[in-house]
Formats: C-alpha cells, structure tokens, sequence
C-alpha cells in the first residue's frame, strides 16, 4: 500500500498529531468510532471517524475498550485545545482540522482507501504474470531473482530439510537466517520484514520460499511471495525429461573437443554433414533468461542439430558458418527483462578433425564481450590478444601458459588461485568489484593476491607482469581453464597458432611491448 497517514493529511487537509505513529504509517482501513473494536496490525494504521463527545467517553472510560481506541488514528474536521489535550493524553495519533466533515469526510476517506487497495491488487496481479512469463524463461532462478528485484530485498529458496536450492541478494548470513527460520530453529532475526512460505502442502512438503523486504510493503510482498511458492511448487516437481540427453550431449562434446578422427567420424553418425563448424559460447548477465532454451528453439527453428551443452552460466556449442549471421541475428534481437543482457562469442571456422582451437577462441570472445558490453564479438575482432597468440607456436604457447604452472593444485587443476587472478585482471585490478565478483571478502582477495605473487614472480603493481598474466591465462584459454586442458596447457595450434606462425622471440620483437612475455618464455 502507497497510502499513509501523510497522503491523507494532502487529500483531506487538517494537521496530524503523531502521538503514537509516525506519519508515514500506511493506512489499511476505516471504521465509525461506534464499530472500532479491534486493532487489525500494529504496522497499519487504522482511521477512525465519529463525534468528539463519543471519543472523550470511550477514553475516559479506561479499561480494553479505552486501550484498543487509542490505538487508532481519529479522523475530525473539529481543532481545539480541549481535543489536542485529550489526545496528547492518550498518546492517540489524529488527524485535526480536515476540509471535510461528517459523512462526507468519512465516505472520501473509504474511497481512497478502496483506490490504493485495488491499485495494490493490480500491481500484485501485474507482477504474478510477469513471475509466470520469467518462470517459462528461466526457471526457478529467473523467478527468485525478479522477485528479490521487486520486493527490493532478498528471496532464499529452500528445500523440505533446509537445504538451499537458489537465492537472490542473500548473503551467508541471510541465507542461514531463512533456514533457521524456516526450521523452527532458535535465532536471532536480524531483517524486520521476513516472511516464510510454505511451497507445497503440509503432507506434501517441497521446501520453504523466505523473503526479507527493505520497504514496509508488507501484504503485496506477501501476496507475491505466497505466488512464487505455488510457481516453485510447480517447478520442483516438474521432471526434465531431458536430463539425460544432456548428459549424452556433454560426453559427445567432450570426443569433439579431443578431436582426430574419431571426432569427424562422431558428427557425421551425429547427422551433421558440414567439414567446418563454427564454435559459439552464448551468456547472460542476467538470471531471468534460461538460455539453453533459447537456443533449443533457434537450432530447432534452423533445422540444425543438438551440437550444444548448457554449463552454469553459459551455453557452448558448434554450428556450420552458414548459419553464424542467423545466430548472430536472433542474439541481437533478444531484449531480456530487467537491466539484463545477452552475450555471444564466436571463434574462426576449424575442420571437425580440431575444433578446440575454435571452442577457446569463442570463450575468448564471449569473456570480452561480457567484460565490454557488447552484444556479439567474434574471435577475429580481438587484434591485440589474436595477434599475440596467433605470433606463437603451439610450443611458445604452451611456455607462456606455463607461467602459471605455479598455480594448479596437487591435482594439476588452475582452480581457485587461477580463478582469482582472471578476475582481478578482468575487473581492471579493483578489490571491490573484484572481491564482490568472486564472492569473498576484500582482505581474501589481497591474500591470495599475495600468494599468487609468490608461486609466480609476477607483481600486480607493474603493467609488464599484468600483461604477462593476462596473457598467459587467454593462452589457457581463459581464466577458468575446464578439467581436459590440465597437463599439455594449450597444444599446437589450440589458441589460434597456425604451422606458419612465427616464434615466441619473433613476436616480442616485431611488439616492443610484449618484452615481459619474451623474458617469460626464454
């Protein structure tokens, strides 16, 4: 509700007395003094309209009736000190010298109240429907982040024993709020406004759905939430059938990635005819788009196969460079809701024999096109990174990959470390975005910043090690390195390195500014 006590002073005129509620109290009813007899929410206030002489002889009287009026808020075109008085006795809230009088003061104070109610229903059936368009297009994700968005708060969604499935704007300490709350358990509630709902019935428990608002919104934030539950309902128990032709996709992408015969061999049995495919890695900055769908549609629109799997945050695939600009054109067409966007990274066409190569250059590109705001980048329009890499042999490649070697865990993995230098680059070398980005705490972030200078040698002070660093981590093939490319870094010609290439020293000769990376690879 937008009414509060204020709006009602610019509407009616008359002045009021916040003995017991502040101004900006929102109104959720009225009611003649003689059919006032209980206080609906200590968090709404109630009017009160009647005759002066009735208010004094219930105030006077004492006892639960004289309690219960008090907590109202009356309503008088009437002003006199014998009122004020009276009232600063009580410490009951009023509204004194009104424009409008008697019946009249009391039907246009109903109006109002009918108006800011209805209004409050149409933005609740409004928001259900634009919950039900996210919840086709992303999922359980898409929702509790559009509705944490529109409560201006945070959303945890759990399961039936208290295990977390998604949330939105919530924090460690948040999230163990909700499951406390959620459980019964004994805690201390640091968030005013939160709200539990129960997602499913009580014989057949799906899980909790908890909330937290910021604004004093409290019945339309519950109105919304109690409709995600019943969306989330639905969602859990709704079996993807396509679970297993995920799998099934992602083991078929992993024989292409290896390549050789057996991957050419593999796309034809896969129905797919073309020599060359084109490799695309397709992203969001938004969690209200479900982007597997996305595509499922558009390859099914373009009669092409399945050559795509879905990964957390992004989905990567091949197509023939016959239906790139198709690609290129519905990425470009996609407007999501929110202040979202749609990334697409593209790599150079590469035989079936040795689609790596094309499979790092589209995650390149998709990583500087989300870093750079832009909508579609291929491979070919990244000159200073390309040519860099393109200057190498597979051999001088694999040396500057090896800067890094000093990162990888006891397993021969880049996790956490790599992880953490790609982003701090990425973000321009700033701790807070960085920090926030990666989910840690700002003294984390300078720890490991520290251990990252030590393994390697590189300072994060001098632009010559930055730059060593950055590429270094593109000749992984980004900062995220998956499993398969642990031992061997980046083989011949896997990040855009061609047999004619030119060595390590002749690039950093022809590019003064690549000196740190000579010095790295002698």
């Amino acid at each position: 509700m937008t009414l509060d006590l204020a709006a009602v002073v610019r509407a009616v005129g008359g002045e009021c007395l916040a003995h017991r509620m502040p101004p900006h109290t929102p109104v959720d009813g009225i009611a003649p003094l003689s059919e006032f007899v209980v206080v609906g929410s200590p968090e709404f206030a109630t009017l009160i309209t009647g005759p002066v002489a009735e208010l004094r002889a219930r105030l006077e009287s004492g006892g639960g009736a004289a309690e219960v009026t008090a907590r109202g808020v009356f309503v008088s075109e009437r002003d006199d000190p014998a009122l004020r008085e009276l009232l600063a006795a009580q410490r009951m809230t009023a509204i004194l010298g009104t424009a409008v009088a008697g019946a009249a003061l009391h039907a246009r104070l109903a109006a109002m109240i009918a108006e800011d109610q209805a209004a409050a229903d149409r933005l609740v059936t409004e928001g259900t429907k634009v919950l039900t368009q996210v919840a086709r297009r992303g999922g359980i994700t898409a929702v509790i982040a559009e509705l944490a968005h529109r409560i201006d708060g945070w959303a945890v969604l759990l399961d039936a024993h208290g295990q977390l499935i998604a949330s939105a704007g919530a924090g460690r300490l948040h999230i163990d709020d909700a499951t406390a709350v959620a459980l019964g358990r004994p805690v201390r509630v640091r968030h005013p406004g939160l709200q539990t709902h129960q997602v499913g019935s009580d014989r057949d428990l799906a899980g909790y759905f908890v909330i937290a608002s910021r604004t004093s919104v409290t019945s339309r934030n519950r109105d919304l939430a109690s409709q995600a539950a019943a969306l989330f309902d639905l969602l859990l128990r709704t079996r993807d059938p396509s679970l297993t032709e995920r799998l099934g996709r992602t083991a078929l992408l992993d024989i292409l990635l290896a390549g050789g015969a057996t991957a050419a061999e593999l796309l034809r049995r896969w129905d797919v005819r073309e020599t060359d495919l084109t490799a695309f890695e397709f992203g969001a900055r938004t969690r209200a788009v479900d982007l597997e769908r996305m595509i499922v549609r558009w390859f099914d629109e373009l009669g092409l196969e399945h050559v795509f799997v879905r990964e957390p945050d992004r989905v990567r695939g091949f197509l023939p460079d016959e239906y790139v600009e198709e690609l290129v054109t519905r990425v470009s067409a996609v407007t999501p809701l929110g202040s979202g966007s749609v990334h697409l990274g593209l790599g150079l066409p590469a035989p079936a024999e040795r689609l790596r190569r094309s499979a790092i250059q589209a995650r390149q590109a998709l990583d500087s096109a989300m870093m750079d705001g832009r909508t579609v980048l291929r491979y070919a329009e990244l000159p200073t990174i390309g040519l860099v890499l393109a200057g190498m042999t597979g051999d001088g490649t694999a040396q500057l990959a090896g800067a890094l070697d000093p990162l990888r865990d006891p397993a021969g993995a880049h996790g956490g470390l790599t992880e953490t230098l790609y982003v701090f680059l990425a973000e321009h070398g700033g701790h807070r975005s960085s920090a926030a980005r990666l989910g840690i705490h700002r003294q984390t972030l300078a720890s490991r910043l520290h251990r990252i200078e030590q393994l390697t040698g590189l300072s994060m002070l001098r632009p010559d090690d930055r730059a060593t660093a950055w590429l270094a981590l593109r000749a992984l093939g980004h900062g995220e390195p998956p499993a398969t490319e642990r031992k061997g870094a980046v083989r011949a010609g896997e990040a855009g390195g061609t047999a004619e290439a030119a060595d390590a020293g002749g690039v950093a000769g022809a590019f003064p500014a690549l000196e740190p990376v000579r010095r790295v690879l002698e």
